[in-house]
């Protein structure tokens, strides 16, 4: 087991440093390599993030149904290699890339459709690569921990070792964002997406290096097909009339695999979902099995329902994630028009500046943890200080103060750029240090300390435990289509101002990007009435009574796992132990 953790560490430092070197910068390739304009360069980013967020789901469904977790990870990391060679190659083959802008040029060459092809290639290929390793990868991990060489439970269930292996992860993103995005930057962009490619192919030999090792359990099944089956009973029978709650129908030995810790019963929400339960002719094999597409136990239509009442607090998580999808983008094109001089040799690139937004998240993260929970549990009573809507909601107020002053810091660079006479010169360096962005990329990281891990929280503590994983699905899923809405937004705002001052210029100097950063501070306001409104009302109700909140430390939630926590499985939900 201990050659086991040295390969699964070692592989997600390798994965997490590549991902995050290969992404990272990436708008300053398509624009300085590729030449292609700010909008649409920043629009293709998104759109990778959207699919990125949204194979997962695919992923998991085809790892729980038929290939397992470790064939999937495999593929998915061979893909996730395959993109960034083809990106690699693009940057290293003259042929793959437009020629380099002449001295003094107004426009550069942009790329052929070739071209273009084979950088949309390579980003789906990376799309599709994430798809296996993301939904699987910590489900592996904690099986090889939790399970014996037989796939039995261990009877001394070895702990993860969240608070090390998230500050390993946090490592490696630091060194992404310096060591790599400055050879991309100073040495060439061969060696900088060389670099993540190498240490790519470092984690997949890893990784299957340690294929006898593995307890590699059968596929279980999805949560995804037992809630679609759930959804297809109730609309066939839609109808129906419900009867007593005692009628419906329950099977112990169907539901044993996916209620371990105790059945689901029955509650009073939701009701039309219960006619999925409701027993008719033909809806039982002569064996006694059920038709499950047309016959759901008590238990499967209760887990749809815990999922049906996180929607409304979920889908706040959308225009969250469309508000902030393109802010990394244009602060790294803010960053590159002003001084960014360290020293007099040394420059620091614009994608570093990321470099605040991940320490200022992990002092957050520690702090809260190690201290703020402690102090406001005396005055709140709450385990963890404060409830997970309200952690997620400070969260969503601090980013949209970040991108207030993320407002104010553009207008003002915009007004320096008039200034010193350089509002036609793009490529300029400006007498403003880059140092002004810094309240901004801070801001940001406190808000995702407290929002990201908020939200991923209450998602996995108001859902049974046979729907972590789902629990999990919507959480990408909220990123994937708030990536989409993302681009939606930009491209209308650029099309719109497109008579009346443009807002997104290719040249930031003569743009209104301050303009579009209050847009996203007024839609974010809009964001976080509905969901201050919708999350008051339903605090108080009898049902957020009944699913309770645990305690739980904010590393183990940043990392997208959960450990098993049967004994908390009654707090939640009404459960019939079995």
């Amino acid at each position: 087991m201990r050659n086991c953790k040295i390969i699964l560490h070692a592989n997600d430092f390798c994965d997490r440093l590549a991902n995050v070197g290969f992404s990272s910068n990436l708008i300053s390739y398509l624009t300085l390599q590729l030449h292609l304009p700010l909008v649409e360069a920043s629009n293709t980013i998104t759109n990778f993030n959207g699919t990125a967020n949204l194979t997962p789901l695919i992923g998991g469904l085809i790892a729980d149904s038929w290939a397992g977790r470790f064939w999937t990870i495999t593929f998915g990391s061979v893909m996730y290699q395959l993109g960034m060679v083809l990106l690699t190659l693009s940057a290293v083959l003259p042929s793959l890339r437009p020629p380099p802008c002449a001295k003094n040029a107004v426009e550069c060459q942009r790329p052929s459709s070739s071209q273009i092809a084979v950088l949309y290639l390579s980003l789906l290929c990376t799309s599709i690569g994430t798809g296996g390793t993301r939904p699987c990868i910590m489900a592996f991990g904690a099986d090889q921990l939790e399970l014996d060489a037989h796939g039995r439970p261990r009877g001394d269930k070895p702990k993860w070792s969240f608070f090390n292996l998230y500050f390993g992860i946090e490592l490696a993103k630091l060194t992404a964002v310096t060591v790599v995005v400055y050879v991309q930057e100073n040495v060439g962009w061969g060696w900088g997406l060389g670099i993540p490619t190498i240490i790519m192919l470092a984690a997949v030999i890893a990784f299957v290096s340690g294929y006898s090792l593995y307890v590699r359990m059968p596929p279980g099944g999805s949560p995804l097909v037992r809630l679609a089956q759930v959804t297809a009973a109730a609309f066939k029978k839609r109808k129906a009339v419900v009867p007593d709650p005692s009628l419906l129908y329950q099977d112990k030995e169907l539901d044993a695999g996916i209620s371990t810790t105790g059945r689901l019963l029955h509650t009073d929400q939701l009701k039309f979902l219960d006619k999925a339960a409701i027993v008719r002719d033909g809806d039982v094999l002569p064996s006694g099995e059920p038709k499950l597409w047309r016959l759901s136990t008590v238990h499967r239509v209760e887990e749809l329902k815990s999922i049906m009442r996180m929607l409304p607090i979920w889908a706040a998580g959308i225009l969250l994630v469309t508000s902030g999808s393109h802010n990394n983008s244009f602060a790294i094109q803010q960053a590159r028009t002003m001084d960014r001089d360290i020293t007099r040799h040394f420059k620091i690139p614009p994608a570093s500046m990321l470099i605040f937004t991940n320490i200022t998240m992990l002092l957050t993260l520690t702090f809260y943890d190690r201290v703020l929970v402690r102090v406001l549990r005396r005055y709140t009573g709450h385990p963890n200080g404060i409830t997970h809507l309200q952690r997620t909601g400070v969260g969503m107020t601090i980013a949209m103060l970040a991108n207030a002053v993320a407002a104010v810091v553009e207008r003002r660079r915009r007004a320096v750029a008039a200034a010193s006479g350089l509002l036609d010169a793009p490529k300029a360096t400006l007498p403003m240090s880059v140092f002004w962005l810094v309240p901004q990329y801070a801001l940001h990281g406190v808000a995702d300390a407290f929002m990201d891990v908020g939200r991923m929280e209450f998602l996995y503590d108001q859902a049974p435990e046979s729907l972590r994983s789902t629990a999990a699905a919507l959480y990408w899923l909220t990123n994937s289509m708030g990536s989409y809405l993302g681009t939606l937004l930009v491209t209308v705002v650029h099309d719109k101002t497109r008579g009346s001052g443009q807002w997104l210029e290719d040249n930031l100097n003569r743009g209104k990007l301050d303009n579009y950063y209050w847009l996203v501070v007024v839609l974010q306001t809009l964001n976080l009435i509905y969901y201050f409104v919708y999350a008051s009302s339903t605090t108080h109700s009898s049902h957020w009574r009944r699913w309770g909140v645990t305690t739980r430390s904010s590393f183990t939630m940043a990392m997208a796992m959960a450990p098993a926590r049967s004994e908390t499985q009654h707090e939640r939900c009404k459960i019939e132990v079995a």
